[in-house]
């Protein structure tokens, strides 16, 4: 495994990082929480050190799986990044989405970043992580009913009494990151970042370098899609959200499929998966410092911890690039 530093802290996580969304069962069509345990513990003995988790994944169950999973690790060799922001059982902030939560029921979910909400929402995580302090705080997304200053100065507070370590920000633009950072000492922004989905490197990946920011790509394999698993035809569960998905419209399956039968030959050169090589790729590009990888079980864990093994040479990676740049998706 590679570790990376976040920003300018001293804080270092692996470049793979298990992430708990699935765990929580929540938008995933449902998890076994045994198995997603076993998960997480594989990762951290496979190197992988740092899960990402969120109160809102499963409405806690994620924060208490991850909980489950490390109260036999040994804590100071374990980064734990959580997130705030997101409430279900209040309404008001910004009103985000109707869902349903693991037991089928229908809820509102609100981004909501207050300060008195996020000195709850953190206790909270503290206790259902069954620790007392969390490696690095994210706000899960920009609350517009919150001044930015008043959230993050709420952090700096968690932040002075030891609660939190370091402060994040997830689904951030460069110019939401610029006023944040007039509060607080920002290491990092959590976006999506994939293969087929590269927006972030027009504006926020040059504000990132220049600044020292680090990028956290969530859904590197785009829930699936870039595993090469998925062909036309594919039947997801009722409450499994990548349904609506352009992405995973046939036409679009087949052209991504096409795509990874391309650049198959490179993966099957280092003896990987298809999965692997993306993964490998996607931390090799300018910004992108750490891929966030879910799995629902101790052999897919051991899979994603692998593609860090894998070796990339420059002109294997502008190959895979060019053969990229020739994707086009239908929305």
């Amino acid at each position: 495994m590679q570790y990376r530093k976040l920003g300018n802290s001293d804080l270092e996580v692996s470049v793979i990082t298990f992430g708990a969304w699935a765990a929580g069962g929540w938008m995933w069509g449902g998890t076994e929480r045994s198995e997603a345990v076993k998960a997480i513990q594989a990762s951290y003995h496979a190197g992988v050190t740092s899960i990402d988790t969120a109160p809102v994944y499963g409405q806690g169950l994620s924060e208490e799986i991850v909980g489950e999973a490390i109260k036999d690790l040994p804590r100071d060799k374990v980064q734990v990044l959580t997130k705030y922001g997101m409430r279900w059982d209040l309404t008001k902030g910004d009103f985000a989405m109707h869902s349903k939560n693991n037991a089928g029921e229908d809820i509102d979910i609100y981004k909501y970043a207050a300060k008195d909400s996020i000195i709850k929402e953190c206790e909270d995580s503290l206790k259902r992580l069954g620790t007392d302090y969390i490696d690095l705080y994210q706000i899960h997304w920009h609350d517009k009913t919150t001044p930015i200053e008043e959230t993050m100065e709420a952090v700096a507070d968690l932040i002075k009494q030891g609660k939190v370590l370091h402060a994040g920000v997830c689904n951030y633009s460069a110019e939401l990151m610029r006023e944040a950072a007039q509060y607080i000492d920002l290491v990092s922004d959590q976006v999506p970042y994939s293969m087929v989905k590269r927006d972030i490197e027009k504006e926020l990946v040059p504000y990132c370098i220049e600044n020292n920011k680090s990028i956290l790509a969530y859904s590197p394999l785009e829930r699936g899609l870039l595993t090469g698993k998925m062909k036309p035809g594919y039947k997801f569960g009722a409450d499994d959200h990548r349904a609506s998905i352009h992405f995973y419209k046939d036409e679009n399956l087949e052209r991504v499929n096409a795509f990874l039968d391309k650049i198959k030959p490179i993966a099957e050169t280092k003896n990987a998966t298809l999965g692997q090589l993306v993964l490998r790729w996607t931390v090799e590009q300018p910004g992108i410092s750490i891929a966030l990888v879910g799995a629902r079980d101790a052999t897919q864990a051991l899979q994603n911890a692998a593609a860090i093994e894998i070796s990339l040479t420059v002109e294997e990676i502008k190959t895979i690039t060019e053969e990229l740049d020739k994707l086009q998706l239908v929305k």
